[in-house]
């Protein structure tokens, strides 16, 4: 009876220390958050005054005394008159009420691709939610003012890369970008848009319905706080996000001098697999796409193909993450438990799979599972949307 007490009492005091530091780590973020709203206190900034002072909260309140070792004058004069128009507190309530969430790089929710790439953003605000780190995800961009081949290809990748449950990443711009988002809705997937200025912004105003659309079935994340306008400037660093947050990039059309092009010099320098769709020689928006595949890009003509080379690197990826786990089902959810039990080692579709399931099973849902007993090697794709049970059995 007293271990039985004794017990009990260890108990209660683990769910105490679990509770006080939850209670801890969302007052960080609240202080963080303000931090990151503050004009003028970029990611550099941030990580120079967490240097001296890992607390966010105790940044806030010793004031001077710290802020005077990193920050100019100017930017003292910036906080200070933040700290008088908002507190912390009402700040996060504000955020709350609006749908929007914040996460930082300390964070255990912080994106995991994007965490890996040099000048990671400290602090990231986003509406709907965070692209799921254990999906594999795509980055489709391309040209604004796009021609209807493009036009075509890029609802084409988007709809086949949706309907496969990879995420589609891209920045809600009008023409390829919105294009490939919102053919990716449509077939049931999942895209996230990173947007150049603040998640309560629509921009541009013409993509409204793709911007519900996503807040409701995927998400819009930015580095800039909400309120901060779409300036011309700020295109170019969310353009590493975009890069940041996917395994690969597809570029459809982008002329030789296309700011599509800057996106995908930060794709490489991240380690991100590029790919293009070949065009004309003669097409004035194909010209970018030409050179790309002429310096090393992979060639992109086909859906198929492009799924299955994207399923090989990301099984590769996730194996080198140290996330490769055994045969054994203990690994497993009952959702893929279920899958085991209908797969053979004749191959089949996934829509084959599909109809044999207990229950409703969206495709991402479906294909996550598929990939997940693709890299414990318990499953294996055959061909482009082709598995089977693995024989050798992942050893």
């Amino acid at each position: 009876m007293e271990k039985e007490e004794q017990r009990k009492e260890e108990q209660r005091k683990e769910e105490q220390r679990k509770e006080e530091r939850e209670d801890r780590n969302g007052t960080k973020k609240i202080y963080a958050c303000w931090l990151c709203c503050v004009p003028g206190i970029g990611s550099r900034t941030m990580e120079k005054l967490l240097a001296l002072c890992p607390d966010p909260e105790e940044i806030y309140r010793r004031g001077e005394e710290l802020w005077k070792q990193v920050l100019s004058q100017r930017q003292r004069e910036q906080i200070r008159n933040y700290a008088g128009r908002i507190t912390p507190e009402e700040l996060w309530e504000k955020m709350v009420r609006r749908g929007i969430g914040f996460v930082a790089l300390p964070d255990t929710e912080y994106p995991r691709r994007l965490r890996e790439i040099p000048d990671a953003p400290w602090g990231m605000f986003f509406r709907g939610r965070l692209p799921d780190g254990d999906r594999p995800a795509v980055a489709v961009i391309g040209a604004r003012d796009c021609s209807g081949y493009g036009e075509f290809v890029a609802g084409e990748i988007g709809k086949s890369l949706g309907a496969m449950g990879v995420q589609v990443i891209s920045g809600m711009a009008r023409g390829i970008d919105g294009i490939s988002q919102a053919a990716a809705l449509r077939a049931g997937g999942a895209s996230f848009g990173v947007l150049g200025c603040g998640v309560d912004i629509c921009y541009p105003a013409s993509n409204r319905e793709l911007y519900e659309s996503l807040c409701e079935r995927g998400g819009l994340l930015s580095a800039y706080p909400p309120g901060t306008e779409p300036r011309p400037g700020h295109f170019p660093p969310r353009n590493r996000i975009v890069s940041g947050l996917a395994d690969a990039v597809v570029v459809v059309e982008a002329g030789d001098k296309s700011g599509t092009l800057i996106t995908v010099d930060m794709a490489l320098e991240q380690g991100r697999e590029v790919y293009a769709v070949p065009g004309r020689v003669t097409d004035r928006l194909s010209g970018g796409c030409n050179r790309l595949i002429r310096q090393g890009a992979g060639v992109f003509l086909d859906p198929e193909d492009f799924l299955q080379e994207l399923a090989e690197n990301w099984v590769i990826s996730v194996k080198a993450r140290g996330k490769e786990e055994s045969r054994d089902t203990a690994g497993q959810d009952e959702g893929q438990r279920a899958i085991c039990r209908v797969l053979d080692v004749s191959p089949m579709s996934v829509e084959q799979i599909r109809a044999r399931l207990p229950g409703e099973r969206t495709l991402p849902e479906l294909t996550a599972g598929l990939m997940a007993l693709c890299v414990r090697g318990i499953a294996r794709q055959v061909s482009p949307g082709q598995f089977a049970l693995n024989p050798a059995g992942g050893k």
